[in-house]
């Protein structure tokens, strides 16, 4: 599967989420993903699953102030952070987990979340975030392909999928 989209450095790069086996989730510290409208419609419309599940501290500012800030990322609006962490992230990703207990773990997910480490570069290609890669600018250790043994190629087949599936529903 991961063979059917063109990513750059797919062959090269390495990769291996360790959240809970050594990283406390890093990515979703200051992450700040942007979210897409239907993103948001979907995260609305299930809001009420997601808040007894988060921090006491994020229920409260999204309740006061909703889940995304005025801050925008390439147009779209991010997620709130409070105390340096997603307003989602409790024990890892809440969204993520209510996700998988119905059968989707990334159903919930904004795309960049959902992706990581995939991304596209200014021509519009898809490639995996590494340090030293397209000027990375996010030191964190699971970008560095010196922390990990493990291909991208063998570790990111259900983000290429969703890759796949992205720009299937882009060219519609």
């Amino acid at each position: 599967m991961a063979g059917s989209l063109p990513v750059l450095n797919l062959a090269e790069a390495k990769f291996e989420c360790i959240y809970g086996r050594g990283c406390a989730g890093i990515c979703c510290q200051n992450g700040r993903p942007g979210v897409y409208p239907e993103e948001v419609e979907r995260i609305d419309a299930n809001l009420h699953k997601f808040l007894p599940e988060v921090r006491p501290e994020a229920r409260e500012l999204i309740e006061e102030r909703g889940y995304l800030s005025q801050r925008r990322k390439g147009g779209l609006p991010m997620l709130r952070v409070v105390d340096g962490w997603c307003v989602f992230f409790h024990q890892g990703c809440v969204l993520h987990k209510v996700g998988a207990q119905e059968g989707d773990k990334q159903r919930y997910k904004p795309a960049p979340c959902a992706l990581f480490p995939l991304a596209k570069d200014e021509k519009d290609r898809w490639y995996v975030r590494q340090k030293d890669v397209n000027g990375e600018d996010w030191n964190l250790f699971c970008l560095d392909p010196q922390a990990s043994p493990m291909p991208a190629a063998e570790s990111l087949c259900d983000e290429v999928e969703l890759a796949m599936r992205y720009d299937r529903e882009a060219a519609v």
